[in-house]
């Protein structure tokens, strides 16, 4: 059977006004650590994801005014999921500051 101890957070773990999530870093070792490595390897990422994208809608310039719309349409969509993307990136880097 499972222990119904109650959990014991460390002293002065509480959240403050200023950071109501202070108790996270206070009570699982290496959280802190591990948020703002996250943090950098998604900025890492996004940085990634923009670049691609911008390669990617580089490459529907040559076909505009072709008789390729199929491609030219596959590219943008392809672009705009990129975008999408690095929006969403952004947001997690956000989220973890």
């Amino acid at each position: 059977m499972l222990s119904t101890r109650p959990r014991r957070w460390p002293v002065g773990s509480g959240g403050t006004r200023r950071d109501p999530t202070a108790w996270i870093a206070g009570t699982v070792p290496g959280v802190s650590s591990s948020v703002e490595s996250t943090a950098a390897e998604l900025a890492i990422i996004a940085d990634n994801v923009g670049q691609y994208r911008g390669r990617v809608a580089g490459l529907a310039e040559t076909f505009v005014g072709s008789d390729r719309d199929d491609l030219v349409a596959a590219i943008h969509e392809a672009e705009r999921q990129l975008r999408i993307a690095e929006r969403t990136l952004h947001r997690a880097i956000r989220s973890a500051g």
